[in-house]
């Protein structure tokens, strides 16, 4: 009995594990009669999954042929969900992905279907920005459609603190680093972070970096040319400033080891307690949900500019997607599936996002918030957008640049940090 035990806990942890589809016909379940198309989805915000939740109920009502089963997974879990899914080749029909090296894998092995034909139909292509386009197109075709929202890493911070300090936003760095004196000083926690997943430090690290190198040093190391490495000076130089911070006591206590999902960095926004919080924009879509009274309190500037940095002060990090969304190349109904994705960003979707705080990837989106409307400027005003140094790099190396940033933070040597990493890259397109 034991035994038996044994083996269905191992078979039910396995189905949990995967995630991916199995045939329930072989189980005796009743399959459904209608045709069906598989989405993953990985947005937490409960206002963008209500606006997913209709798109797919109008696909379904005007498609009555078809049933479409819907999958929410955790962020920080879809990228080894999706690798089991590749590696047991049961993907689902629709899925997220981002540009860089991640989608440039799946290309290379002909996991995803090239949507151009379809994104080229009737002009579809205009739809969506210039810029956010970009990032998934090469000279071979657009490999997934821009949807839910254009994102980039801002400072965000509280007036009512600022106003109390007699303050401005900072334009330098060493205009930060004295607001981050005067901050402690008065009592208040400089910078609200949760960094147990690291990607929230990581946006830190990513812009040192860029206002240091700018675009080149990071693309250089990452796709191995012109001689670039995770070595050079500049990420070294990163690690050293990101170190800075923390012993200026710019974090909360403990912020190694607080999570982000939970909420525990924003709270320290919401009590009063921190003065600055560096967080995507979609920040903005959280706090109406969560704290819509405290958005009147809240500003917004970029990250500062570094002396003697060869970056352009109005880069930016983030992404022009967030997420974009692909057709598996084993997806049965892939006309249906590419009309699934344009019912996520048609107009009813489009102004749905819009009133849930969001930037959609399509031109000239009408919004009418002053707040939303200055980071759709610095968007359009930036030169470069970087995205994400974990979804561009391949998942072993995102679980790297995590780890070692989140180290750094902790207090490991920035050299030997850098370092390990240029090591991995080695062993990794080495292998």
């Amino acid at each position: 009995m034991q035994k038996a035990l044994k083996a269905l806990a191992l078979f039910l942890l396995v189905v949990f594990c995967t995630g991916c589809f199995f045939n329930t016909q072989d189980l005796g379940v009743q399959k459904s009669k209608k045709k069906q198309i598989t989405i993953y989805t990985i947005q937490g915000d409960s206002a963008v999954n209500k606006v997913i939740a209709d798109s797919v109920m109008r696909f379904q009502q005007d498609n009555i042929d078809f049933e479409v089963v819907q999958e929410i997974i955790p962020n920080d879990l879809y990228k080894n969900r999706l690798s089991v899914c590749v590696a047991t080749n049961q993907m689902p029909d629709v899925f997220p992905t981002w540009s860089g090296a991640t989608l440039n894998e799946y290309i290379s092995i002909g996991e995803i279907v090239n949507l151009e034909k379809y994104m080229k139909q009737d002009d579809y292509s205009e739809r969506f920005n210039e810029k956010a386009l970009g990032m998934v197109t090469d000279k071979d075709g657009i490999w997934a459609v821009p949807v839910e929202n254009m994102a980039i890493a801002l400072i965000f911070y509280n007036k009512d603190i600022f106003a109390e300090l007699d303050m401005l936003p900072p334009e330098t760095y060493e205009q930060l680093l004295e607001d981050i004196r005067i901050l402690r000083k008065n009592g208040y926690i400089p910078f609200a972070l949760a960094n147990r997943t690291a990607w929230t430090g990581s946006m830190f690290y990513m812009y040192f970096v860029d206002r240091m190198g700018g675009p080149s040093v990071f693309d250089n190391a990452a796709n191995r040319k012109n001689g670039g490495s995770f070595r050079d000076e500049v990420f070294v130089r990163a690690g050293e400033m990101i170190q800075q911070l923390v012993d200026m006591g710019a974090f909360p206590e403990g912020f190694n080891w607080t999570d982000e999902d939970a909420g525990e960095a924003r709270d320290l926004m919401y009590n009063g307690s921190a003065g600055m919080m560096l967080a995507g924009s979609w920040f903005l879509s959280t706090l109406r949900y969560e704290q819509p009274g405290f958005v009147n309190k809240v500003g917004v500037f970029p990250f500062p500019s570094v002396k003697e940095g060869k970056g352009d002060s109005k880069n930016t990090i983030g992404t022009l997607g967030d997420n974009y969304y692909a057709v598996s190349s084993t997806c049965k109904y892939k006309d249906e599936a590419f009309q699934l994705i344009k019912y996520l960003i048609d107009d009813t979707a489009v102004n749905k996002r819009i009133a849930a705080g969001k930037i959609p990837p399509v031109k000239n989106p009408k919004i009418t918030d002053p707040l939303t409307n200055k980071i759709l400027d610095y968007i359009n005003e930036s030169p470069n957008v970087q995205f994400w140094y974990d979804q561009y790099l391949p998942l072993k190396l995102s679980d790297a640049h995590l780890s070692l940033t989140r180290q750094i933070f902790g207090g490991k040597d920035p050299k030997a940090a850098a370092d390990s990493m240029e090591k991995i890259a080695e062993q990794y397109y080495t292998k």
